[in-house]
């Protein structure tokens, strides 16, 4: 069965906008979409992953290194010699809650190792999510040694397996994109601050909405086929503006007074570290990029300054109002 279309999702314009601004520029940082259940969360990821268009990988690499960039770290390509280059799908990797750490980095390869008496590495899933999206369902479920072996790859881009005698490293560059219902437990800190995009998603509150969004629903369900070839012109057209955002992305200015009003936003709120600054003008630059603009305006960063920040609020006591609304209501502040 075809995937649903990204252009068929009604409403969530947030999550949808985020997931195309990692898409576009994956040095933001992921995306962490959290919201109440059947609101299209893992059917906007995957969608988003279908729209994309193939990437160049080398023949024969585990990790889908790039052919033009080979990465230092991939034992594959350190070899040396002609590198052939096919087009390949950009993976999207499902990192299951009951995964073992096994599975996730890799391990010996029994059957070598049983059959030819040879120490070979059987690829985890990070080596599969290489260059493309590592996605968790329910993230804030998610093992604490996993999350811990997830900061230290997020962190570096390398996965370094020391187990049964074998010692490598290989490169591990992805896009996380997490998932998951706020009132099923809190994700860690740790880990929260490494999303660069946080996204809450509801239930549609009003009529028409709800209907689009069963009507939408029932007539991919009847007819997948059909349903996607209707879709065609509108996903084509996604994932051009998609194509020209990223040759226009290094060409796009960030001019001083951009970068003060984000810098003055996160001392207002009050954000740890700089990471704020620098996601919100990464997400800005992304968005201008889609946009078409050569340059990052007050509007680029006032439509992306929620996502971007309300996951890195300190708790107020005395404030009750939500991380959201204390975001918008500093926005409200500066640009009045």
């Amino acid at each position: 069965m075809p995937t649903f279309p990204f252009s068929a999702i009604v409403g969530q314009d947030e999550m949808r906008q985020a997931l195309l601004i990692a898409a576009v520029d994956p040095s933001v940082g992921g995306v962490l979409v959290f919201g109440d259940r059947g609101t299209g969360k893992s059917t906007a990821i995957r969608a988003l992953a279908a729209l994309l268009p193939p990437m160049r990988a080398v023949a024969g690499c585990p990790y889908n290194c790039d052919p033009d960039s080979p990465a230092a770290s991939c034992p594959h390509c350190a070899e040396g010699g002609p590198r052939k280059s096919h087009k390949t799908p950009v993976p999207v990797v499902d990192l299951p809650l009951g995964a073992t750490e096994d599975r996730v980095v890799g391990t010996l390869d029994l059957e070598r190792a049983l059959g030819a008496g040879v120490k070979a590495f059987e690829p985890g899933l990070l080596a599969r999510a290489n260059r493309g999206f590592l996605y968790i369902d329910e993230v804030n479920l998610l093992e604490d040694h996993l999350v811990d072996l997830l900061l230290d790859v997020a962190a570096s881009g390398v996965n370094t397996v020391e187990r049964e005698g074998l010692s490598l490293r290989h490169p591990a560059r992805f896009v996380l994109v997490g998932s998951g219902n706020p009132e099923e437990g809190e994700l860690r800190p740790q880990l929260l601050d490494r999303f660069g995009l946080a996204c809450e998603v509801v239930t549609p509150k009003d009529i028409p909405t709800r209907i689009a969004v069963v009507r939408a629903r029932d007539a991919y369900e009847r007819d997948p086929e059909g349903f996607c070839a209707a879709r065609a012109r509108d996903e084509a057209a996604i994932r051009k503006r998609l194509l020209l955002a990223r040759e226009r992305l290094p060409s796009v200015t960030v001019p001083d007074a951009a970068l003060e009003r984000a810098a003055r936003l996160c001392l207002t709120l009050g954000t740890d570290g700089l990471r704020g600054e620098l996601t919100l003008m990464r997400t800005a630059r992304a968005l201008a990029a889609l946009d078409g603009a050569g340059a990052v305006t007050d509007d680029h960063l006032r439509r992306i300054a929620p996502a971007a920040l309300r996951h890195r609020l300190r708790r107020n006591p005395l404030d009750e109002s939500g991380s959201t609304a204390r975001v918008e209501r500093a926005l409200a502040e500066m640009f009045s």
